[in-house]
């Protein structure tokens, strides 16, 4: 679908286009509006791993301390 985009003349046009379209005002403010958008993505998204990530370690640290561990001889059934 995006296979063009790595010509040079292919990407001055789709500039032009969208400068045509959104004119020289309203590009600097479309560009800090996406920054922040994909900025607030991206913290979303490591917030959301770091919290699982606690989590499960949290969880497994506390099934170790609840289980019981064995002691003693262990012999072998037959």
């Amino acid at each position: 679908m995006l296979s063009g985009l790595e010509n040079p003349v292919h990407l001055l046009i789709l500039l032009t286009v969208v400068l045509l379209l959104f004119g020289a005002k309203r590009l600097p403010e479309i560009g800090r509006s996406v920054g922040s958008g994909m900025r607030e993505f991206k913290e979303a998204i490591v917030g959301n791993r770091a919290a699982e990530l606690s989590g499960h370690s949290e969880h497994f640290a506390e099934r170790s301390q609840n289980e019981p561990t064995a002691t003693g001889d262990v012999t072998a059934m037959e």
